[in-house]
Order: structure tokens, then C-alpha cells, then sequence
């Protein structure tokens, strides 16, 4: 078999990494009946207090569709309430329930086994590294006038 040279695409390399680690992470939690990006969310909202969909939204880089569709089956296995905002009623607020916390309890170790994993497969130190430069990727703009319009 040929060896392939490595893409020169940045979102082909992260989507195969991001995948990469996903299936370890959701191998790992799948005894607490969660997958990583649930994990995430229930980290997030318990972190917050009761963050809005938008705060929510925009701290998990996801658009609000897709919010939506990863908060149904939280809400549906009573992990998260979605309720009004009594200060401004277009606004919705995201609760973790009692529920909730004693699920994200119950995965807490299983999350550490799968960190101990990433560390030990790439390194406690570049992990660390890792996490610096794609919180880093993460809070970039990438607004056509700021980058330019491409050469005509």
C-alpha cells in the first residue's frame, strides 16, 4: 500500500482528530449512558448556573439548531430543564436537574479514565498544548472583511 502525504486541508485534519478522540471518549462514558458532547453540555450548564440557549450556544460553538438537537435527549431523560426566562420571556433558560448532577457524578470517573488515556497515548504535556491552541482556534473570527476577499 502507498504511503499518502498528509492533507494540507486544517478542517479535514481536525475532523479526523475530533473524531478520533470522540470515539475514545464515547467508548469510555458509554457505562454512564452518556456520549462526550452530552458530558459537555451538563459540564457547561453546571458551570454556569442556568446559562441562556444563546450563552450556551455561543460557549460550545454550536449553532442554535444543533443545540437544539443535542438538548432534547438530555431533557427527555430529565438531565435539563428548558424553562422561560422570567426577566425577558424570549429568552429560554438551560437548568441541570438533580438528575443531571448525579448523572455527570456517576461519569466522573469513567471522563478521568478516558483522559488518563489521551495523556498516556499523547502526552500529558502536549495535551495541555493541545487544549491551549484549540481554545485558541476556537475564539477566532473568521469574518470575510477582516481576512480580505480572495485575489481576483
Amino acid at each position: 500500500m502507498a504511503k499518502t502525504e498528509p492533507s494540507r486541508c486544517n478542517l479535514t485534519a481536525l475532523r479526523k482528530a475530533t473524531r478520533r478522540v470522540s470515539q475514545l471518549y464515547d467508548q469510555v462514558l458509554a457505562t454512564s449512558g452518556l456520549r462526550g458532547t452530552q458530558r459537555a453540555i451538563l459540564v457547561y450548564v453546571r458551570r454556569s448556573g442556568a446559562p441562556t440557549m444563546s450563552e450556551l450556544a455561543a460557549a460550545l460553538v454550536l449553532d442554535r439548531t444543533a443545540l437544539n438537537h443535542n438538548l432534547k435527549p438530555l431533557e427527555r431523560d430529565g438531565l435539563l430543564t428548558i424553562i422561560v426566562d422570567k426577566n425577558d420571556r424570549r429568552s429560554r433558560l438551560v437548568r441541570l436537574t438533580k438528575r443531571g448532577e448525579a448523572r455527570l457524578e456517576e461519569s466522573q470517573a469513567a471522563w478521568l479514565k478516558a483522559q488518563e488515556r489521551f495523556e498516556t497515548a499523547f502526552g500529558a504535556r502536549q495535551a495541555a498544548d493541545l487544549r491551549q491552541t484549540l481554545e485558541l482556534i476556537a475564539s477566532l473570527e473568521f469574518d470575510e472583511r477582516a481576512l480580505g476577499s480572495p485575489a481576483s
